[in-house]
């Protein structure tokens, strides 16, 4: 499967992230989609979308994406939250959800600072964090992930770029 990965896009969704986008069979997207349901069903119309609010987020949004999910993708456990930290500085939330759940992929957001890197603690666990694909913020470059996974291995990581 073909994943696109976005978060903190703030209700912007520009044409060079669509493009990036447009060969992926599925988009998730890790929080703070911002413009509420409106939006994030426009993003669902583009893929199919597998996503988790943000702090940003209102409630209504929170009713069809939760704080966190975690579900199977190709073999492989994903576990997905806004606010999740990184190898050594998790949120204290987010260590919870990784300890119980033990997955193999730990997506989240919420820093605007893309990170792709393995935790040697937790079994290699993959922590993604695909920065930040809107223009709200301090970053000044936006960013956005793409990869497979397949047969529980993910491979081909792409990395898209945009000035803010």
């Amino acid at each position: 499967m073909f994943i696109g990965l976005i978060s903190d896009t703030h209700g912007v969704f520009s044409e060079g992230f669509r493009d990036f986008l447009e060969p992926v069979d599925q988009l998730w997207h890790a929080g703070d989609f911002g413009g509420g349901l409106e939006f994030a069903g426009s993003l669902a119309e583009f893929k199919p979308l597998v996503g988790v609010s943000g702090n940003c987020d209102n409630y209504e949004l929170r009713f069809e994406h939760p704080l966190y999910r975690f579900f199977e993708c190709e073999g492989m456990k994903v576990l997905m939250t806004h606010i999740g930290g990184y190898p050594g500085r998790y949120d204290p939330r987010a260590r919870e959800l990784i300890d119980k759940y033990r997955p193999d992929i730990f997506v989240c957001g919420h820093s605007h600072i893309l990170k792709v890197m393995r935790d040697p603690k937790r079994g290699g666990m993959l922590v993604m964090n695909p920065g930040a694909a809107g223009i709200q913020g301090f970053h000044v470059v936006r960013t956005a992930l793409r990869f497979h996974i397949d047969e529980g291995n993910i491979h081909d990581v792409e990395v898209f770029e945009l000035d803010k």
